[in-house]
């Protein structure tokens, strides 16, 4: 497969409409695109999920390791791959570039496109193009500028490739009916935009139209089909695992084992009234209850059901929104109330992060990298079981504790890739059991 990243120089510089209108115009093209997405975000990943109507899959250099990253890579299938970075080109765990898009492109050897959103520059730009191909090893191969009138593109084109001696592949003009909203966690996720296909052919049309595909293509480079040991035995178990608009967040590679280990049965905890009779583990990833609040609340056969099952000994793992879901209540900022009432206490809603970021965890002898981003905090009776610690900038560390663990549950707000530990899993997997 022949792949590219796409980059910027900072977040919200048009990289996720810039990827999902490209993905969308080369399979106008005829190509069978492959979506990645670097670093641990879901939601990207979900939106490229359904405009190439195949898994997105992520690229996170921390919290998969090297291997893990390069198996990920070679699990895509199509003709061609468009990687989306994270943050700015060079922005990573901490102060250098360590876990960035470029590190990725290094460890993968691919090429990278800057898409910039420019504002009342020229020659400046340029300064910064330079200082961007400059400062590392990554190849940065042209520009593609984004939100940008036709005039304005042609000043800045002229001005690029005289001054950086870089290609311009094309612009994407100025259209607010581009633009994808965002709410507290970042987009607002795929499955609620319902406008987003006419978003992204719109997109795709101005790409095809003020984009030089041809040239870009001439880009894309042929990568080789890296080793892959992260697999799993058949344990013919069934797998629960919430999909709907409430719950969503999940690594493509993450169910990819538990696969493996068994059969995934679907089901939404918004629509459905009971879990899946059959099931010997549940697996609760994140998403956002607080949003969906109201209706989950008013399933009390679902949270009855949960409730009983856990009680009864069903295995079972919840990260962050799944241990929200898990407690007696949520209290969003504009109602509380009763969920499933598991584990003791309520979920709360902040104005800020809470542990935002890269972190390690210990848990019964296995240390895991993970990964933090919520606006809600947890106050419960239960004992925590997970030791975090966070690299601060200034060379300090912090430490916390987070984590539940009740019967055969385990909740906890990190989320955890398991191709970071893969004994994890394998500890998981062992509450499984059948009735």
């Amino acid at each position: 497969m022949k792949s590219i990243i796409i980059s910027s120089n900072s977040s919200g510089g048009g990289k996720t409409t810039t990827t999902l209108g490209l993905i969308r115009a080369l399979m106008k093209k005829g190509f069978d695109v492959q979506g990645y997405k670097v670093g641990p975000d879901y939601i990207d990943t979900a939106f490229q999920s359904r405009i190439a109507g195949k898994a997105s899959r992520n690229l996170d250099l921390f919290l998969m390791g090297e291997e893990g990253v390069k198996a990920s890579y070679s699990r895509g299938e199509g003709d061609l791959g468009v990687i989306e970075g994270v943050m700015g080109l060079y922005d990573g765990k901490g102060i250098d570039s360590k876990y960035s898009t470029a590190h990725v492109g290094e460890v993968l050897n691919l090429p990278v496109v800057l898409v910039l959103s420019p504002k009342a520059q020229v020659a400046t730009l340029c300064a910064e193009i330079e200082g961007l191909k400059n400062f590392g090893k990554v190849n940065i191969c042209g520009v593609i500028l984004n939100n940008i009138s036709e005039s304005y593109y042609k000043l800045l084109k002229a001005s690029i490739e005289y001054n950086c001696g870089i290609k311009v592949f094309g612009y994407i003009p100025k259209d607010e009916r581009l633009s994808i909203k965002s709410r507290h966690l970042g987009l607002i996720q795929s499955s609620e935009v319902e406008d987003l296909e006419e978003k992204i052919n719109l997109c795709s049309e101005y790409i095809l139209k003020n984009v030089e595909i041809e040239e870009l293509l001439k880009y894309f480079k042929e990568t080789p089909k890296y080793e892959d040991n992260f697999h799993l035995d058949n344990m013919k178990i069934k797998i629960g695992v919430p999909m709907d608009k409430a719950f969503s967040f999940y690594y493509r590679e993450n169910l990819d084992l538990l696969g493996e280990a068994g059969e995934i049965v679907y089901f939404s905890p918004l629509n459905d009234r009971e879990l899946p009779e059959c099931i010997d583990f549940l697996y609760l990833g994140g998403g956002y209850p607080e949003v969906f609040l109201e209706e989950l609340s008013e399933n009390k056969t679902m949270l009855n059901s949960i409730k009983n099952r856990l009680n009864d000994g069903l295995g079972c793992y919840a990260e962050c929104g799944g241990l929200m879901y898990l407690t007696q209540s949520i209290d969003n900022g504009n109602m509380e109330r009763e969920v499933v009432g598991f584990f003791s206490g309520k979920a709360v809603m902040t104005k800020s992060l809470q542990n935002f970021g890269y972190a390690s965890l210990e848990y019964e002898g296995l240390k895991i990298n993970c990964h933090e981003f919520h606006k809600s905090c947890v106050t419960s009776s239960e004992e925590k079981v997970y030791k975090l610690t966070k690299d601060m900038y200034d060379g300090s560390r912090k430490e916390w504790n987070c984590g539940y663990e009740k019967n055969n549950t385990l909740g906890a707000y990190p989320h955890v890739h398991f191709f970071g530990n893969m004994d994890f899993l394998k500890n998981l997997l062992k509450r499984s059991y059948k009735k």
